[in-house]
C-alpha cells in the first residue's frame, strides 16, 4: 500500500510540473501585450517599456517561468493587474464560493444518481427502468445554463423561494449563504445526476450477475442487504471514477452557471482575466485547478485501493 501511494505521489507532483510548463508556454505565446492593453493603444514608448520593466515581461521567459514556480512553492503569488492585490486573496475569495457549491451539486447528483441507477438495475427491462433511462437522457441533453433560466423562473421569480442571482457572503450567515447557492448547485447537479445514474445502473447490473451474488442469494440474505452490503461495494469503483471526474468538472466547469447566478466563483474570475489579459491571474488560476484535477485523480486512486483490496496487492 505504501509503494502504491508513494507512485501515485510522484506521478501527480511529475504531473503537475509538465502541467505548469505547459500552461506558462501557451500563455506565453498569446497574442496581443498585457502592458498595452492596460495602458491603451495610445500610450508612449517609454511608459510602455516602463511598464514592460514592472511587470517583468522584458525579463527572459526562462527566468519568468523559474520565479514563477518559485513563487508557487513558497506561497508567494503574484499581484493582479487588474486588481492589484495578490492573487492568492482573489483566488482565497472566489474559491470560497465555488467550491462550496461544486460538493453541494456533487451530493445532490450523488443522493439523486445512486438510489436512481440501483432502482433501474433491480427493474431491468420494466418500467421503472425505462423511466430512470429516460430522465437521463432528458437530464443528460438539457444544458445546466438553460435549467439555471428555467429554475430562477420558476423558484425565484415565480414562487419567490430562492434569490435569483448574487451571494451574500458567508459572512451574513451560513444559511443566507447556502440559501443562495441551491438553485445553482440543482442547475450543475441535474446533468450530473443523469450521467451518474446510468454508470450506477451498469455497473450494478454486472455485479449482480457475480456468482458471490449468487452464493448470497442461496443463502437466503435479504434482497436489501445483498445490495447494500454486497453489490454496492463492488460496484463503487466505476462510480468512483465518475465522482472523481464530475468534481473536477463542477470546479473548472461552472463559469456558465456563475455568469447566470452572478457568483463571485473561479469561473467568473477566469473569463475576466481572460478578457482583460490578466496573465498573473490567469495561469494561478488555471494551475490550480489542474492540481485539483490531479489532486481528485489521486484521492480516487487512493480510495481504489480502500475499495478493492485486489488493487493494493497488485501494487
Amino acid at each position: 500500500m505504501l509503494t502504491f501511494l508513494v507512485r501515485r505521489a510522484l506521478v501527480l507532483l511529475v504531473t503537475l510540473l509538465v502541467a505548469s510548463l505547459a500552461i506558462f508556454v501557451v500563455l506565453e505565446i498569446l497574442p496581443g501585450d498585457a502592458a498595452l492593453l492596460i495602458l491603451g493603444v495610445e500610450a508612449q514608448a517609454d511608459t510602455l517599456a516602463a511598464l514592460h520593466a514592472e511587470l517583468g515581461l522584458d525579463r527572459p521567459a526562462p527566468a519568468r517561468y523559474l520565479d514563477w514556480v518559485g513563487g508557487l512553492l513558497t506561497g508567494q503569488t503574484g499581484v493582479s493587474h487588474t486588481y492589484d492585490v495578490p492573487v492568492s486573496r482573489l483566488i482565497g475569495e472566489r474559491l470560497s464560493v465555488t467550491a462550496p457549491l461544486a460538493l453541494i451539486a456533487l451530493l445532490v447528483s450523488t443522493l439523486i444518481a445512486v438510489p436512481l441507477g440501483m432502482f433501474a438495475a433491480t427493474r431491468r427491462g420494466r418500467s421503472g427502468d425505462y423511466g430512470v433511462m429516460g430522465f437521463s437522457q432528458i437530464g443528460m441533453a438539457i444544458p445546466n445554463f438553460w435549467f439555471a433560466i428555467l429554475s430562477i423562473l420558476v423558484f425565484a421569480v415565480a414562487l419567490g423561494w430562492f434569490p435569483a442571482s448574487g451571494f451574500p457572503g458567508w459572512d451574513a450567515g451560513i444559511v443566507a449563504a447556502l440559501w443562495a447557492l441551491v438553485l445553482p448547485a440543482m442547475s450543475l447537479a441535474l446533468p450530473e445526476a443523469a450521467i451518474l445514474a446510468r454508470v450506477t445502473r451498469t455497473a450494478v447490473l454486472d455485479t449482480l450477475g457475480a456468482d458471490y451474488v449468487r452464493t448470497a442469494r442461496a443463502k437466503g440474505l435479504a434482497p436489501r442487504r445483498i445490495m447494500w452490503a454486497h453489490v454496492l461495494r463492488n460496484a463503487l469503483i466505476p462510480m468512483t471514477t465518475i465522482l472523481g471526474l464530475q468534481f473536477a468538472f463542477l470546479l473548472a466547469g461552472s463559469i456558465v452557471v456563475e455568469a447566470v447566478f452572478a457568483l463571485p466563483g473561479l469561473g467568473r474570475l477566469i473569463f475576466q482575466a481572460v478578457s482583460q489579459r490578466d496573465l498573473v491571474v490567469l495561469r494561478d488560476v488555471i494551475l490550480l485547478l489542474v492540481g485539483l484535477v490531479v489532486v481528485v485523480n489521486f484521492l480516487v486512486d487512493v480510495a481504489y485501493a480502500v475499495i478493492d483490496p485486489r488493487v493494493r496487492h497488485a501494487a
